[in-house]
């Protein structure tokens, strides 16, 4: 059976995969609901974000890494730079105790279960973003929805002060659990 942490991260990428497919030339310098990235922007971030997990899950410390990835990762194919990247993070996360190791993050330490679900919760939000950038169906995953809302509305406070996401937006006390999701991290579905 696979764990539920490995779950997610799958479910995580697929969602993101599939949109990511979806691009079509003319739509890699569409804007998305991140003011600060296009389409390629966006795809880039989760490309280096996949190729990071690997080397965090080994031991590396952010300094050990340092610039290795910065620039563009998705050269002249951004589809094989997005499948070999994400294939990596997941085959590294997979691995026998890796979820039961800890990874130093730029923000300090962390448990790599934890680890695995905020790239969870930043593939299933950047999917969201690239559908909404490239106009595709933004309907997401009720269940990995339900699992990332689960994961982030005990961290609200920590995450809004981060600014790794746009303060939360209020919406309807009776939203569906994508909107209310979509809300905490600053989005306006």
């Amino acid at each position: 059976m696979e764990d539920m942490t490995l779950s997610g991260l799958r479910r995580g990428m697929e969602e993101f995969d599939r949109r990511m497919r979806a691009v079509r030339a003319q739509q890699w310098h569409n804007p998305t609901p991140c003011t600060e990235w296009d389409v390629r922007a966006l795809v880039n971030h989760l490309v280096t974000e996949q190729l990071w997990a690997p080397l965090l899950l080994e031991g590396a410390t952010v300094e050990d890494i340092g610039d290795r990835f910065d620039g563009d990762q998705l050269g002249e194919d951004p589809v094989a730079a997005w499948a070999s990247a994400a294939a990596s993070a997941r085959e590294a996360f997979a691995a026998p105790g890796a979820l039961r190791r800890s990874v130093e993050l730029s923000y300090g330490r962390r448990p790599a279960q934890g680890y695995c679900q905020e790239m969870t919760m930043d593939l299933t939000v950047h999917a969201w973003d690239l559908a909404r950038g490239i106009e595709a169906d933004e309907r997401l995953d009720p269940a990995l929805v339900s699992d990332v809302l689960a994961f982030i509305e005990p961290q609200v406070e920590q995450l809004a002060g981060s600014g790794l996401f746009a303060p939360p937006v209020s919406v309807s006390h009776d939203a569906d659990p994508q909107t209310r999701l979509l809300a905490l991290v600053g989005r306006r579905p």
